[in-house]
């Protein structure tokens, strides 16, 4: 139940950072992907300083449509973001282009010289309703 409960709350704080978002701007059937980062004990400041200095700039670089990012508070050391892509297709593309990018690479090892920073990945990808205010 708390899995689900925590999924609802970084819904709707969706919705409501996207309320702005009009049918008529927003792209139709977006693909959203939620990722959650499970760090290393004492290594969250470390990974919110590699997304905040260089992710975030090379995930826009590279097409992806930055949502949000939380922190649950009943879980220490976890990242979780929400991107959006056009298409699952457009997302691979996103993310083969992100990983071969250098300056990823540059990041990444330079993030890495005190030990790895991220234990575990999860993904899970989101289909918004036709009811959602965000699509």
């Amino acid at each position: 139940m708390k899995p689900l409960l925590c999924l609802l709350t970084f819904l709707t704080t969706i919705t409501l950072l996207s309320a702005h978002e009009t049918e008529s701007t927003s792209p139709v059937n977006r693909v959203f992907e939620m990722r959650t980062y499970h760090t290393h004990e004492g290594k969250l400041e470390d990974l919110h300083a590699r997304f905040r200095n260089h992710t975030n700039a090379l995930f826009v670089k590279h097409g992806m449509s930055l949502i949000g990012y939380w922190t649950p508070e009943d879980q220490p050391e976890t990242l979780v973001y929400i991107l959006a892509y056009p298409s699952k297709e457009a997302r691979e593309k996103a993310w083969k282009g992100f990983i071969d990018d250098p300056e990823w690479k540059a990041a990444f090892e330079a993030s890495r010289k005190d030990g790895p920073l991220v234990k575990k990945v999860e993904s899970s990808f989101l289909q918004a309703t036709d009811y959602s205010p965000i699509h």
